[in-house]
């Protein structure tokens, strides 16, 4: 296992109601506040109310329309009113996207060029005013972590980056407000969770016995909860645990001490930038092509323990039948879950793969992933998902 720092920098208030302890949590950090949030869904569903009647004894600045794979334009946008009004404090209200774009406008407040720069190099990024998220759809983690992921449409380019002093200093978590999200939406934050998992627990450290435990709890929890809160949208206790599972997913406890680059992410992440396609259906899509394609005498042992202790499988057959009884399995899932199995099926053919497969090997260090990856081997990843 190697050296690592762990530390809960977020302060979570987790449960229903939770958002009346917003104003006293926040009012430290000063009285001028952005108040991000997304395409309007949260005036709808009451949240929009719910945070206001928090923030009556604050001056309240409002950037709306983040957009579900956010971009820079937003960022920039963000920035702006943040540098004109002397914003304190930015208030996320909505899922990872939101928190994002969040995290970058409070960077970008302290950096003198474009936004753009600090995705390019997270060195860029020096202080950050103070973010605190209401989450309202769980997937990303991004309400506990340093990570942020935002699109260049123009250059076709969507990139992470990092800073801890990005982790919200603040977050409300109340699976009640995740009533209201979709079906679909549902499904492609599930599978965005199990994907930050299987980053993490499909790693070459072979000693971290605890965090993969961690990691099989959360996939189970996944799996248990997940068709539960698609049929049943208002099931308090299928929402909470995948609220939490989402958010523990990412807060670092998985991936403690498992160095290494992933995969499936920055194979995605393209997809994403040249499509503008819904994150955790790419992810759904091209987990199960990757782990048909890594799948070799050094990685069998590990589908294995994952199709013992995540999916329960017992047989005595070969192990890679085993393996491979557990990757069809999770796609399987996926696609009871009302996730697309292909990428034929959004209309995406092989035009950009070359193009994607090298930004996707290159900027994300694929040689040092769980099964090293060339631009060839991305390539075939992506033909195996048509």
């Amino acid at each position: 296992m190697d050296n690592f720092l762990f530390n809960a920098y977020t302060k979570v208030w987790f449960g229903k109601g939770q958002v009346n302890k917003l104003a006293d949590s926040i009012k430290e950090f000063g009285n001028k506040v952005l108040l991000v949030y997304g395409g309007g869904s949260i005036k709808k569903n009451g949240i929009y109310d719910d945070v206001k009647s928090q923030l009556k004894c604050f001056e309240v600045f409002e950037l709306s329309g983040v957009e579900p794979n956010p971009k820079i334009e937003s960022v920039r946008e963000g920035v702006k009113i943040c540098k004109e009004n002397n914003i304190n404090m930015v208030l996320a209200v909505g899922g990872g996207s939101v928190i994002d774009c969040s995290k970058l406008i409070a960077a970008g407040y302290y950096y003198d060029g474009d936004p753009w720069d600090m995705v390019l190099d997270a060195g860029k990024i020096t202080e950050v005013l103070p973010v605190i998220a209401v989450l309202t759809m769980a997937a990303t983690g991004s309400e506990m972590n340093k990570n942020s992921v935002i699109s260049n449409m123009s250059t076709n380019e969507k990139y992470g980056t990092a800073s801890m002093k990005m982790i919200p200093k603040v977050a409300i978590l109340d699976p009640e407000y995740t009533f209201t999200v979709s079906a679909y939406q549902t499904a492609a934050g599930v599978a965005d969770i199990m994907s930050h998992v299987f980053e993490s627990y499909f790693k070459k450290t072979e000693d971290a016995y605890l965090q993969d435990k961690i990691s099989e709890g959360i996939l189970q929890t996944c799996i248990k909860y997940a068709k539960t809160a698609i049929e049943e949208p208002n099931n308090y206790e299928a929402r909470a645990n995948i609220m939490w599972a989402s958010t523990n997913a990412l807060n670092g406890l998985c991936g403690c001490g498992k160095g290494g680059s992933w995969s499936c992410h920055a194979i995605e992440h393209e997809l994403s930038a040249f499509y503008d396609i819904t994150h955790g259906v790419g992810l759904a899509i091209v987990t199960p092509s990757w782990m048909r394609y890594v799948l070799c005498e050094e990685t069998v042992d590990k589908f294995v323990e994952f199709a013992t202790n995540v999916w329960k499988i017992e047989s005595n057959e070969d192990k890679f039948v085993i393996a491979n009884m557990a990757i069809d399995k999770t796609q399987s899932f996926f696609k009871e879950l009302g996730i697309p199995t292909k990428l034929s099926e959004l209309g995406i053919d092989e035009t950009h793969f070359e193009k994607m497969a090298y930004k996707a090997a290159t900027h994300g260090n694929l040689k040092n992933a769980y099964k090293a990856l060339d631009v060839e081997d991305v390539v075939n990843i992506y033909k195996m998902s048509l």
